[in-house]
């Protein structure tokens, strides 16, 4: 499978199966091409290329990205994690909205708790693989409608996701979100660029002990429950992942775009966020191009899901009644 990984931008055959003409024929040719045992590495834009995506944006992501409805309701809510988690860090509120909505959960491709052999390190460059992930698995499950919970860069997913298929979002939550995390002119994302470099550099020398030290400052509030799940999906993360993940992150800036948002957003910051200043979720409320609201939690840290699920609960519930 390494020399077909640049050539196979969602997962590898082996996971897939062949349902319709066009699925066996591309699945034949990827299979030709592996027994070959060649060298090839085909342009991106080449017919191999075109082959796989049309055969591997089956069902078969469903599978890969371990997608799962919950619930007996008539709407659908989409619950979909940040960086470092996967969706089991929604497990306390789950139970809370499984009896109103069909609640779709779904791993991103950078998650532990995905074999790491689907993550294509070409095509997840930027957040908008992470957008046709999240479309198709919508697709593939006929969603026509759903309000959408995004925490972390999820959040941002969710943005992009909506100025792309605006009909597909009733509401978008997003929680602990940015859309830039280095500061500029007249911006406080929250990092200077020296400190972004340490974040990445302790990243790449020592995984272990970054995680140690980033997961309590993370989770903020004094719940040693719930920094020890978090420290858990981060150590479940392969880390040349989660290195390329972060710096894809850090590394982008989705200002620009925040206008172009039509779909009602409303925006949970807690009292206090390592990562996210409340100034980012004012800067958001002002320039997405929807109607918008920010919801402070009284809690503190990044992940209010994981570390106060009850409270975060009962705001979700007000935020999509509204």
């Amino acid at each position: 499978m390494e020399k077909l990984r640049g050539i196979v931008p969602y997962y590898p055959i082996k996971k897939a199966k062949p349902t319709t003409p066009t699925h066996l024929v591309c699945y034949l040719l990827l299979k030709s091409v592996k027994r070959q045992n060649t060298n090839l590495k085909p342009h991106p834009s080449s017919l191999f290329q075109k082959l796989s995506v049309l055969y591997l944006m089956g069902n078969s992501i469903v599978e890969a990205l371990n997608v799962r409805v919950e619930g007996s309701g008539q709407k659908f809510l989409v619950l979909a994690h940040g960086f470092g988690t996967d969706q089991s860090v929604w497990k306390g509120i789950l139970p809370s909205f499984t009896p109103y909505y069909r609640v779709i959960l779904y791993d991103l491709v950078c998650a532990g708790s995905v074999n790491p052999d689907y993550f294509d390190f070409q095509r997840y460059t930027t957040l908008d693989s992470y957008v046709d992930d999240l479309l198709n698995i919508l697709d593939a499950l006929g969603v026509d409608r759903c309000a959408y919970v995004g925490h972390s860069v999820s959040a941002m997913i969710g943005i992009l996701a909506s100025i792309r298929r605006p009909e597909l979002f009733t509401k978008l939550i997003l929680v602990g979100a940015s859309p830039r995390f280095l500061n500029d002119v007249d911006y406080h994302g929250g990092f200077e660029l020296g400190e972004i470099e340490k974040v990445l550099y302790a990243m790449e020398i020592n995984y272990d002990s970054w995680v140690h030290g980033f997961a309590p400052l993370a989770v903020g509030a004094d719940v040693p429950d719930a920094v020890r799940e978090f420290s858990r999906t981060l150590f479940n993360m392969r880390p040349d992942i989660s290195l390329f993940v972060s710096r894809s992150i850090f590394n982008s800036d989705l200002r620009g775009v925040l206008g172009f948002v039509k779909v009602p957003c409303c925006i949970f910051q807690t009292m206090k966020d390592v990562s996210i200043p409340n100034s980012v979720a004012t800067y958001l409320r002002d320039h997405l191009g929807g109607h918008n609201t920010v919801e402070l939690l009284d809690t503190e840290g990044h992940l209010p899901h994981l570390s106060a699920p009850a409270l975060m609960a009962a705001k979700l519930h007000r935020a999509l009644s509204r």
